[in-house]
């Protein structure tokens, strides 16, 4: 919810042609809230990923001892990810700038009304790899938990195929069904995010992107979200 408003209230207010309706400070807080908040979306989806992955593990198995204690962690895990994102992102809130001139719209990169100078090759760089990192990590362990339950689910299903082929009324057995939903949940996160960090690369390279990319960017970015 956070991130549809920090994001999609000022983008859509600025297609509208509101004028400056974003000061400095303004520019600083939402975006800044934008970014905390993508950062939080990603690393709670991936927590609760391998949370459901650690409660469907055999209950004999190694992971035993975390299963027990996994639900008194969570809240302090969930903490955690704020923490990190709001120390992480710091940067962006220094980085952005108010409209320095509403006639002229060269430094738009952000929202309609705020700029952002360009920062030097090794300020970007050590950044991009920062966040791509992160990212990455993200995604790679929401793939692995995904992947750990479909296995788990799939062994499950084996076990109890003659239980469901013996019902008088064969239905899709439960494992089924939950296995579309985590396959179809980690495709759309993967998908979304590996394509909105793609287009947001590309934003953020050119020197005045055009409208259309800007457009189709700010859609993919709040694909997963809605």
């Amino acid at each position: 919810s956070l991130v549809l408003l920090s994001k999609g209230v000022p983008q859509i207010m600025a297609a509208f042609g509101l004028k400056s309706f974003l000061d400095e400070a303004g520019c600083k807080l939402v975006y800044y809230l934008h970014r905390v908040a993508r950062g939080v979306s990603l690393s709670t989806t991936c927590l609760l990923s391998g949370f459901q992955a650690i409660k469907l593990c055999p209950s004999d198995s190694r992971w035993l001892d975390l299963q027990i204690r996994s639900p008194r962690c969570i809240v302090f895990w969930c903490f955690l990810c704020w923490i990190l994102q709001l120390v992480v992102n710091i940067y962006i809130a220094m980085y952005i700038t108010g409209p320095t001139n509403n006639k002229n719209l060269s430094m738009e990169k952000l929202y309609r009304y705020c700029s952002s100078p360009y920062p030097g090759r090794l300020v970007f760089s050590v950044m991009a790899v920062v966040y791509t990192f992160m990212d990455g990590v993200y995604v790679v362990l929401m793939a692995w938990t995904s992947g750990s339950m479909v296995l788990v689910l799939h062994r499950h299903k084996q076990r109890v195929q003659h239980i469901h082929s013996s019902s008088p009324s064969p239905r899709t057995a439960h494992e089924t069904r939950a296995t579309h939903t985590i396959l179809i949940l980690v495709s759309m996160f993967v998908s979304f995010h590996g394509l909105a960090g793609i287009l947001s690369y590309r934003v953020t390279q050119m020197q005045s992107p055009g409208h259309w990319l800007r457009g189709i960017s700010f859609l993919v970015s709040l694909g997963f979200p809605t």
